[in-house]
């Protein structure tokens, strides 16, 4: 069995498929030249993360491939339904790269509550010509503890949001479209652990009105979640965190809503026109930003590798 990585697997994966002779092909394939190199080289297992694109076009003309794999969770660049109606299988791991979200999503609510993101920027231009102003302006920060995290999404990586959001002690809510409890457990270095059950509700108006801190973890929508109606109903002075989607939230409509001060400040690691963000986006002191980096730790990456590699072997066992 051959296996394409064309957006890269981490080594331990990769270890992983050569232990059990599975042969792992390194290439970066540009996607015009994908299906050639499929065919011309006999792969059987084609894996990607969010740059190869796998439509119906690749899938119809690649008849040796029996395992697509997505490096993630969403399969937005992969047509899922049409490639399992062709008979491949269809692998993802969507659980490995959470817990590195949530910690985006929370160093975005640090930097925004504490005024991070812009003393960051400032200090190297004004540190030394304006320290007591700068000292001065960022004085008005916040705790997290004793806020009211709202969640949208109660995924895995929703769920791991809320569990940081109660061990700092806030009060978490979840807004999903069906209510729905789940028990979530906070596990401590010394081999304690503490549950906690949480029942979301799906009244939207009742979940902005009380949220202080929103972080958005849902998959990709055909519409805004987050639009002009929503943002009119939030507190005054909110912070909110998009490691979702673009297209999730409305930037124009947060762009207003900063301006005005509903929004006190926004953090966003995902775009409506990725990978070219609005330049109105890029350049506001309000906002905290980073580009789609929301699984991109070194701990995710193994995960993600080994995931998909044992995937691929209980796979090939069936098949042979």
């Amino acid at each position: 069995m051959k296996v394409l990585a064309n957006d890269g697997i981490s080594k331990a994966g990769e270890q992983v498929l050569k232990d059990a002779g599975i042969e792992v092909l390194d290439n970066r394939v540009a996607q015009d030249h994908v299906i050639k190199f499929i065919n011309d080289n006999k792969v059987d297992v084609l894996l990607v993360r969010s740059a190869t694109k796998v439509r119906q076009d690749l899938i119809d003309a690649c008849p040796g491939l029996k395992i697509v794999g997505r490096g993630g969770i969403g399969m937005d660049n992969i047509d899922v339904e049409y490639a399992i109606e062709k008979g491949l299988y269809v692998i993802n791991t969507p659980t490995a790269s959470s817990k590195s979200v949530a910690e985006l999503v929370f160093g975005h609510f640090f930097s925004l509550a504490r005024f991070l993101h812009e003393s960051n920027r400032l200090m190297p231009l004004e540190g030394e010509t304006h320290f007591d102003a700068m000292k001065k302006s960022f004085s008005k920060a916040y705790e997290l503890s004793g806020k009211t995290l709202g969640v949208i999404g109660f995924g895995s990586i929703g769920q791991e949001v809320a569990k940081m959001g109660i061990s700092l002690g806030m009060k978490v809510i979840v807004l999903t479209r069906k209510p729905q409890t789940k028990v979530l457990t906070l596990e401590f270095f010394d081999g304690q652990s503490v549950q906690f059950e949480i029942t979301s509700t799906n009244d939207m108006d009742a979940f902005l009105k009380e949220a202080d801190f929103i972080s958005i973890n849902t998959p990709k929508t055909n519409e805004y979640i987050i639009d002009t109606p929503q943002f009119e109903k939030m507190k005054d002075g909110v912070y909110i965190v998009n490691t979702a989607r673009g297209g999730v939230i409305n930037e124009v409509a947060l762009i207003d809503f900063i301006e005005s001060g509903k929004v006190a400040g926004a953090a966003l690691d995902v775009f409506e026109k990725e990978p070219n963000p609005e330049v109105l986006l890029l350049m506001n002191p309000a906002l905290s930003l980073s580009p789609h980096v929301g699984g991109n730790t070194v701990d995710a990456q193994e995960k993600i590798g080994v995931e998909l590699a044992e995937q691929i072997i209980k796979i090939k066992e069936t098949i042979q």
